[in-house]
């Protein structure tokens, strides 16, 4: 077997697209991936599970109902789960997301901005 390092950077120079994620790696029922997000995002939540925001490049702003919170290029943030929340980036900001298998992306809202899931690369 071999064995080999996951790069963020090479991973997310594999695509272009924004707010589609794209798996790079699994670990029991949770899924690691890689997005890049510019503009705004849909007012969702995930009424299951929470979802981790790791900020690999950029800057990133989860807007809350009652507030929001600020990321910069290293930092990260658990949305606990069932709580509306609606990312945004002014500027590209390059993503790690760590969620359950089959989480979509968009929670129980549906539209342009829901992408294909559990799609690898």
């Amino acid at each position: 077997m071999g064995y080999q390092a996951i790069n963020f950077k090479n991973k997310l120079g594999l695509f272009d697209e924004q707010w589609s994620p794209k798996v790079i790696a699994e670990m029991n029922d949770y899924q690691f991936k890689v997005v890049k997000i510019q503009g705004e995002f849909v007012w969702h939540d995930h009424k299951d599970t929470d979802e981790t925001f790791i900020v690999l490049e950029g800057s990133l702003r989860i807007n809350f109902r009652d507030g929001h919170v600020d990321l910069s290029e290293g930092e990260m943030y658990v949305v606990q789960k069932g709580v509306e929340h609606k990312p945004f980036a002014e500027h590209e900001a390059k993503v790690l997301l760590i969620e359950p298998r089959g989480v979509v992306n968009t929670g129980d809202e549906t539209g342009t901005q829901t992408a294909e899931n559990d799609v690898w690369i």
